[in-house]
């Protein structure tokens, strides 16, 4: 129980931190960023990909799964 409460502090420590990184960008520098951002959510989309089919427990299938969501929604939007 420890590990997973460890494990969910760095993912909302890290949800809150992009967000306000990304937040904070000028116009200027959007579409470079976004270039980058897509490629770091396909290999976000690989890595989810392969913890879902791991099938450790129930619970890093279910982390899996809403990673590869959350990644293919990331994609999705920043073709946009």
């Amino acid at each position: 129980m420890e590990a997973f409460l460890t494990a969910l502090t760095i993912f909302v420590l890290a949800v809150f931190v992009g967000f306000e990184i990304i937040t904070k960008v000028p116009p200027t520098l959007h579409t470079p960023l976004m270039s980058g951002s897509n490629a770091i959510s396909g290999i976000t989309l690989i890595g989810a990909v392969i913890s879902t089919g791991a099938q450790e427990s129930t619970v890093s299938t279910i982390l899996g799964v809403a990673a590869v969501i959350l990644a293919t929604i990331t994609s999705w939007v920043g073709l946009w």
